[in-house]
């Protein structure tokens, strides 16, 4: 069965299964794959298998639809195809590829949001390890919008102010406001690794972080008005 992964910049934030002849893709709720972004639009685009082959198709939306960063009134879908919808992106996944030479291995640094280099380490589970047997927690120390504790048992954890994150934080500023995805946290085999969603927001030890830290017993991150404590159980 195929699969889309559904991304903002460069965190994953859902794994969906294409378990059905068609799927819709939008911002209104009734659609299979909900967006809650101004930019997408209420019923943006579709994807269905049509003779045995997939494809995606624009719903006359106000910013299009693209595959590949090309612009697409209707395209045919082959694995780790990029169909872009506004500042998201749906990577689609055919379950039984069959494995080219070497270099089909190797994916290009210049893909981006494209090829997901270490995508494989993140989706398998005996891909990534726990550092010492151990299970990571968050501990909220200040800020706390949801639970005190939140343990980091799932390969990828994400952090914001959307209803659709596993942690949910408190913005700053007088009207609290914060990105709908700051952060994600990730199981892999060198630990437990931050990634900056949103470059500069999130900060480990009073540190902006752009790009990925790996993470210590006893780091504190803070993420707008939230402050939380990385540590094993």
């Amino acid at each position: 069965m195929p699969k889309l992964l559904l991304k903002f910049n460069a965190a994953v934030l859902k794994e969906i299964a294409f378990d059905k002849p068609a799927l819709s893709v939008g911002r209104k709720p009734d659609n299979d794959v909900v967006i809650d972004n101004p930019a997408v639009s209420g019923h943006h685009c579709r994807l269905s298998l049509q003779g045995g082959t997939y494809f995606v198709e624009d719903l006359d939306s106000t910013n299009g639809t693209y595959v590949n960063d090309k612009r697409v009134q209707k395209s045919g879908l082959h694995h780790n195809d990029v169909v872009g919808v506004a500042k998201h992106a749906l990577v689609f996944l055919e379950d039984a590829v069959p494995q080219p030479a070497a270099p089909r291995a190797q994916a290009s640094p210049e893909t981006d949001a494209g090829a997901l280099p270490a995508l494989d380490a993140q989706v398998e589970p005996a891909a990534a390890a726990k550092p010492g047997g151990r299970v990571g927690w968050l501990r909220v120390l200040k800020g706390a919008a949801g639970s005190a504790e939140y343990e980091l048992a799932e390969l990828s954890t994400y952090i914001g102010k959307s209803d659709r994150v596993q942690i949910p934080i408190k913005g700053s500023g007088l009207f609290g406001s914060a990105p709908e995805v700051v952060a994600s946290v990730h199981r892999r085999a060198e630990g437990y690794v931050l990634v900056a969603v949103v470059d500069g927001y999130p900060a480990v030890n009073g540190k902006p972080v752009s790009g990925s830290v790996v993470l210590a017993e006893g780091d504190l991150i803070e993420c707008g008005g939230t402050t939380m404590q990385f540590g094993f159980k």
